[in-house]
């Protein structure tokens, strides 16, 4: 296994490559910025980026994915359920992607948007249970992704519950790889910490440990933070929406 984060800071979000040295075969998370980096670290590593996937249509940056994807011959991945105006490999709930001894099982986790998924990663070289989750934003170090995109903030929050119970059937020792920390507008209580486990945030995560449905649509309706600025225009934008 090779994992490398990349932690940006304008705007605050995290990026990540993984893979297996082994078979040479890497995918790339939520790119943002320069592609030269993850270029680079795949160069280093000595292996090709077979995958770039975008956990949602992002709304505060502007994405690298298809241009990381188009430079690397990748196919760039969200969602089948992501409304692109352009093609990509279209993902389902509890599809695998494979790296080599790597694989990276699909979860749908919608909430934040409707079409965010996570990514579930095994090293098989290592044991046949799961290593680590990449979150995105729906589950972060100390707090949820806010809602937003549903038809209300209600619907968004029901749906991240849903989320956040498959989530929770996670093993503790399952290490959480968000895709934003603190600083970020995507959450409310980010830790600058930009790693946990499920169990530390089952114990910790205020959000995250509500039990009961109403209590946590009523928590992830409050105070929710404002989009940044000129969300819908990025998000129309890493859409492919035509200016």
């Amino acid at each position: 296994m090779i994992l490398r984060q990349f932690l940006h800071t304008n705007p605050v979000a995290a990026s990540y490559l993984f893979g297996c040295g082994g078979k040479a075969s890497a995918a790339v998370v939520d790119p943002v910025g320069d592609i030269a980096p993850y270029v680079e670290a795949a160069r280093a590593t000595g292996m090709r980026i077979l995958y770039v996937v975008d956990t949602h249509i992002h709304a505060d940056h502007i994405s690298a994915g298809r241009a990381l994807a188009e430079a690397t011959g990748a196919e760039y991945v969200l969602f089948e359920g992501a409304e692109a105006g352009f093609p990509f490999r279209r993902v389902k709930d509890g599809e695998v992607l494979e790296l080599g001894n790597v694989t990276a099982t699909v979860i749908h986790t919608p909430g934040h948007t409707p079409e965010h998924l996570s990514l579930l990663v095994t090293d098989w070289t290592r044991s046949t249970e799961p290593w680590f989750v990449l979150t995105g934003h729906t589950l972060m170090v100390g707090d949820l992704g806010r809602t937003e995109l549903a038809s209300n903030a209600e619907d968004g929050a029901r749906a991240l519950y849903a989320s956040v119970r498959r989530l929770k059937e996670l093993p503790d020792h399952i290490e959480v790889l968000p895709g934003a920390y603190s600083g970020s507008v995507c959450g409310r209580s980010l830790s600058g910490k930009p790693t946990s486990t499920i169990g530390f945030e089952r114990r910790f995560n205020k959000a995250f440990r509500i039990e009961d449905e109403d209590q946590f649509v009523a928590t992830m309706t409050a105070d929710i933070p404002a989009p940044p600025p000129d969300a819908a225009r990025t998000r129309a934008a890493n859409a492919g929406a035509r200016s």
